[in-house]
């Protein structure tokens, strides 16, 4: 029995948990304001929000309804459009239409739920961050100015929001119904998401499954990893960071031990999908579906990470580079998932990440890397290097890793370094590129690590030369 909270009403089905959310709230609630466009999460056009108690409150979260899996809402709150309708327009409503931030009006519900979720967070409103929160939603209509504007004007009606209790201080002042007070309680007597979780398919957020297998799953019993508290914590023990294999990309940005070790990870993160998949999508989803341009897969490559895998019986760990076999294929056997990966703080370390994609947001990247260095006395004395686009699977740079340890940073050993580069990847042409631009695109994109990491030791000019 899957049992959730579908904005003021208590639902309890066995309809299969594969389904698509987006399915059930259209065709089985009759909620027809959350719209079906792409089935991709790429049009945002089926946005809800989904509340999860955490630390004794609901925290609000916008999702894309195409890819969530039915049985990922056990335990959850779930709002569309007409969840947080009221006698008179919300302000986030009356914003869109102050700004003529509307015109044929099938995107509007999608930009409206990401707003309000916007609203609901416990940060201070910024504009940049209210624009952000709605970066997985395309309208073909207007232009996004006028979006923009409505953005604004959401963020000057909230500068004196109440921080620790937002959802209380946004039912006050009318841009939620009053029934968002109660939510929490209701939410209790369902009981853990965690529960209810046996079944031959291990899914996490589903942003990939439900694309590529939608029919498998949708036939499927589900074996959920996404809301299991155990594997969504991020800790760290002595110099080990261990992340929870159902962590999120919005989990890992938005953590404070992250935060520390890596201080523009949200300039990084930003470059990985969108909002809505940010907040869906695993870390361990994107290691298992193996794609040679994962983007988490090349970020913890460069931390020189491991994983430890579990069949239910017992533990086993493989190294993060060891995992990916060949093109789609990992080291995973079968009723074996992941648990969490691990890797060490790096010491005095210097990290960037880099993608290189037709789009700078929300695209598919055509080349991308990171590199994690340490530095002693002008010397690399130790070096973590990854890309992915370069070759069937994500790929750890061994051999430049290795070459550049004990160089000093100078352009000389940066052009012999890239030779060793050249020597260990293996790159396609295809739809993102040639061969021959991904072999120089790489090349550039490890220039562009030093020339960041070390602007005053790098001469971009003598490198291009």
């Amino acid at each position: 029995m899957i049992s959730f909270i579908l904005n003021n009403e208590l639902i309890q089905t066995e309809l299969p948990e594969g389904m698509a959310l987006v399915d059930f709230i259209r065709y089985e609630s009759g909620l027809p304001g959350t719209k079906i466009g792409c089935r991709e999460g790429d049009c945002g056009a089926c946005t809800v929000l989904q509340g999860i108690v955490d630390h004794g409150k609901v925290v609000y979260k916008s999702i894309v309804s195409c890819l969530t899996p039915l049985g990922n809402a056990h335990g959850t709150h779930i709002v569309t459009i007409e969840g947080i309708n009221m006698k008179r327009l919300s302000p986030v409503q009356q914003a869109m239409v102050d700004n003529a931030a509307t015109q044929c009006g099938f995107c509007t519900p999608g930009f409206i739920m990401s707003f309000t979720g916007y609203t609901m967070s416990a940060q201070p409103p910024e504009k940049p961050k209210a624009i952000a929160a709605v970066s997985g939603n395309v309208c073909r209509c207007t232009g996004y100015k006028s979006i923009e504007r409505a953005a604004d004007s959401i963020n000057k009606a909230m500068t004196d929001k109440d921080l620790e209790n937002p959802i209380q201080w946004l039912v006050q002042k009318n841009y939620l119904p009053e029934y968002f007070l109660g939510i929490e309680s209701r939410l209790a007597a369902i009981g853990s998401p965690s529960g209810n979780n046996s079944g031959d398919v291990t899914i996490g957020g589903g942003t990939d499954l439900m694309v590529q297998k939608h029919d498998v799953i949708a036939e499927s019993r589900l074996h959920k990893v996404h809301l299991q508290n155990e594997l969504k914590s991020i800790e760290q023990h002595g110099n080990e960071i261990v992340v929870g294999a159902a962590c999120t990309a919005d989990d890992l940005a938005q953590h404070a031990i992250m935060r520390s070790i890596f201080p523009k990870i949200d300039q990084y993160f930003q470059l990985i999908s969108s909002q809505p998949i940010r907040n869906t999508g695993t870390v361990a989803g994107n290691f298992v579906n193996a794609s040679p341009i994962g983007d988490l897969s090349i970020f913890f490559l460069s931390l020189n990470a491991w994983l430890t895998l579990t069949n239910g019986k017992g533990k086993r760990v493989v190294s993060l580079k060891d995992f990916f076999i060949d093109y789609k294929k990992t080291d995973l056997k079968p009723e074996e998932y992941i648990v969490s990966v691990h890797f060490k703080v790096p010491v005095d370390a210097h990290f960037n990440f880099e993608k290189t994609s037709k789009r700078t947001h929300l695209d598919i990247a055509s080349v991308t890397s990171a590199i994690c260095l340490e530095v002693q006395d002008n010397k690399i004395v130790h070096c973590g290097f990854s890309a992915g686009g370069v070759k069937a699977v994500p790929l750890y740079l061994q051999k430049t890793s290795e070459f550049l340890v004990g160089k000093s940073l100078d352009v000389n050993a940066l052009k012999a370094a890239s030779e060793v580069l050249q020597s260990e990847i293996s790159p396609i042409s295809d739809v993102r590129g040639t061969e021959q631009y991904k072999r120089l695109l790489l090349r550039q994109l490890m220039f562009a690590h030093f020339v960041a990491l070390f602007p005053d030791a790098m001469d971009y000019a003598a490198l291009m030369q």
